[in-house]
């Protein structure tokens, strides 16, 4: 029994819903999203929100139901609120700079790294050590927040690198002399 697929998703004001062909529709003052409905888990519009249930009692559809609860939850807090990673830049030389669609990234190569900024996605950089990714979509906002990351993750010896806000690198000693 899933706890968190038991729970309707709220519908908030300004924000509608719809269901066709296989497909669920969030529209919302920031945007629309769609996801595609699995055939394992039945949707309903109610009063209270959107309910999700298993369409039948296989181990699949219980194992999928949460999942599927929390996805519709996604949308409808994209649609309204959005979503942001911060990344830290730590390093001396290490700087990012948003221009237009790029992304120009020094991190300590023989060259600068310029990250295509992919569509639905704002980048912010407030300082050069901090870069703001915003979008609708979380699993977008997740996969450009790896993707910048994975060209200098942080190291343990001296703790440079790129790191999300709020994770902690675990230090390591070094050499004993």
């Amino acid at each position: 029994m899933s706890r968190i697929g038991k729970k309707p998703v709220p519908i908030p004001a300004g924000v509608t819903a719809s269901m066709e062909a296989g497909t669920l529709s969030v529209k919302g003052p920031k945007g629309e999203l769609k996801m595609p409905m699995s055939d394992l888990i039945s949707y309903e519009m109610q009063d209270d929100g959107l309910s999700v249930k298993p369409a039948n009692g296989s181990k699949a559809a219980r194992a999928f139901w949460g999942m599927q609860r929390t996805l519709v939850q996604n949308l409808v807090t994209g649609v309204t609120e959005g979503f942001t990673k911060v990344l830290e830049i730590t390093g001396v030389g290490y700087r990012a700079n948003s221009q237009g669609k790029m992304l120009k990234l020094q991190l300590g190569y023989s060259h600068d790294v310029d990250f295509a900024i992919p569509e639905g996605i704002e980048i912010k950089t407030p300082d050069n050590t901090t870069v703001e990714i915003s979008g609708i979509d979380k699993q977008k906002v997740g996969q450009v927040a790896a993707e910048i990351r994975r060209w200098r993750k942080p190291e343990p010896y001296k703790g440079k690198g790129i790191k999300y806000r709020g994770e902690y690198i675990f230090r390591k000693e070094g050499k004993k002399k």
